[in-house]
C-alpha cells in the first residue's frame, strides 16, 4: 500500500478538526428554520368533512378596556401583531419595577424596522387606582413609546377574567400579597393569531434574550409562510 503523503495527512486532520465547527456554524445559522415554538393552553381537535384533522388552539378572548389616553381598546389592537403582554400595578412594591424596566429595555431592543409588528401591552390589576392619567404618567416614567407600548385599565372583573382565562396567569386582589394584589411576573408571547407561544420571567434580563429570540422565530415563520 502506498504511504499517505504528509499534505494529505494534514488535510485529513484539518477536515477532522474543522468539520464539527462548520457543522455547528451551519446549524446555528439556520436554527430558526428547525425550531418551532409550542402552543400553550387547551386545544381541540376538529375533524373536517374530508376526514382531515385540524387543531384549534387556545387564543386570547375578546375584551373592551381603556388605554392610557382614555380611549376604548379592544382585542383588535392585537390583530396581525406579535404581542408581549404582562400584568402589573403602578404602586407594586416588589416585582413590578423590575418588570417595567425590562419591558422598557425590551422596547429599545425591538426598536428596529423588522420588529414593527411587535406590540407591548401591560394590564393593571389595580384599575381603581391606575386610571388612564396614572398609567400615562407611569408610561412616561418608563420611556414608553405609546405607539408600541399600551397600558390598559378598565373593569376590574374583566381584567381578572382576562388574566386567568385568557393569559392563564393569576390576577386578583389579595390582602396577603405585597401591595394588596396578586399577579404573575411572567411576560406572555402572543402570535399574530392570538395564540400563546411562550412565557418568560419578566424580572430576568436573560429571559428577555430568550424572548427576543422567540420573537425572531415568529417573524421568520411569517416571512416564510
Amino acid at each position: 500500500m502506498k504511504p499517505v503523503s504528509k499534505p494529505v495527512k494534514y488535510l485529513g486532520l484539518f477536515v477532522l478538526l474543522l468539520g464539527p465547527i462548520i457543522t455547528f456554524y451551519l446549524i446555528s445559522r439556520g436554527e430558526h428554520r428547525f425550531i418551532d415554538l409550542d402552543y400553550f393552553g387547551p386545544r381541540e381537535a376538529i375533524v373536517q368533512s374530508d376526514g382531515s384533522v385540524d387543531t384549534l388552539y387556545h387564543s386570547i378572548p375578546s375584551f373592551r378596556l381603556v388605554n392610557q389616553f382614555g380611549d376604548t381598546v379592544t382585542e383588535a389592537i392585537m390583530d396581525g401583531k406579535i404581542v408581549v403582554a404582562d400584568f402589573f400595578f403602578s404602586t407594586c412594591p416588589t416585582i413590578c419595577p423590575a418588570m417595567s424596566r425590562n419591558m422598557s429595555e425590551l422596547q429599545l431592543q425591538l426598536d428596529e424596522p423588522h420588529f414593527h409588528m411587535v406590540k407591548l401591552v401591560s394590564h393593571t390589576v389595580n384599575p381603581v387606582y391606575d386610571t388612564p392619567s396614572v398609567l400615562l404618567a407611569y408610561g412616561e416614567k418608563h420611556d414608553a413609546d405609546f405607539d408600541r407600548w399600551t397600558f390598559l385599565t378598565g373593569d376590574k372583573e374583566q381584567i381578572y377574567r382576562l388574566g386567568v382565562e385568557g393569559y392563564m396567569l393569576p390576577a386578583q386582589e389579595d390582602a396577603l400579597a405585597p401591595g394588596g394584589f396578586l399577579h404573575s411576573e411572567m411576560f406572555v408571547l402572543i402570535d399574530t393569531k392570538g395564540h400563546i407561544r411562550g412565557y418568560y420571567d419578566g424580572t430576568q434580563l436573560i429571559e428577555m434574550r430568550r424572548l427576543i429570540n422567540d420573537i425572531k422565530i415568529l417573524i421568520k415563520q411569517l416571512k416564510e409562510a
